[in-house]
């Protein structure tokens, strides 16, 4: 046997199993509570549905309308929301411990774009062979990028080191 399906949206007209429910009129009016079978005449009267808007009051609150406009305005206002919302995205910067005075103005440059579209930037420096006894190097290189984008950012996760790589996160402000 199948599960019963999952229903979409506010309860409406037969689907209101209670027996009484405040009643509010087409034109927005509070007619009070009275009898669901009563309201469900009274909707049907006028050609519209009796749809739950507060299933959980008590009494249930249930308003005289056009159960398919409603549904199609909730769509509408539900997609404005999604279309208004803004996704971070963290950017991977990539760098080593002795880069070049161009190649660091370069990532800099990149980084600052990153932090005015809104996103974080996780700065990721790695380490190899040899370098890896000089992990000071990466600290000072990591606290340089820190201290020079300190007003436009700030620090989400210090450098800490994993593995062969040292890593920190940057938010913007």
């Amino acid at each position: 046997m199948a599960p019963p399906q999952k229903q979409e949206g506010p309860r409406a007209n037969d689907q209101i199993n209670v027996p009484d429910v405040r009643l509010i009129d087409a034109e927005g009016e509070n007619v009070g509570v009275v009898a669901t079978d009563r309201a469900m005449e009274m909707a049907s009267e006028v050609g519209l549905d009796l749809v739950e808007v507060s299933p959980t009051a008590k009494p249930p609150v249930a308003k005289i309308m056009d159960l398919g406009k409603y549904k199609y305005q909730a769509q509408k206002k539900a997609a404005e929301a999604r279309k208004n919302q803004k996704t971070v995205d963290v950017k991977e910067i990539k760098m080593r411990p002795n880069i070049d005075t161009h190649d660091y103005d370069v990532k800099m440059r990149n980084m600052l774009r990153f932090f005015e579209e809104g996103d974080k930037v996780k700065v990721t420096l790695r380490f190899r062979g040899r370098e890896m006894a000089h992990q000071e190097l990466g600290m000072k290189l990591l606290h340089k990028v820190r201290d020079q984008v300190d007003e436009i950012a700030k620090v989400e996760l210090h450098p800490k080191l994993e593995g062969r790589q040292m890593i920190m996160v940057l938010a913007p402000r």
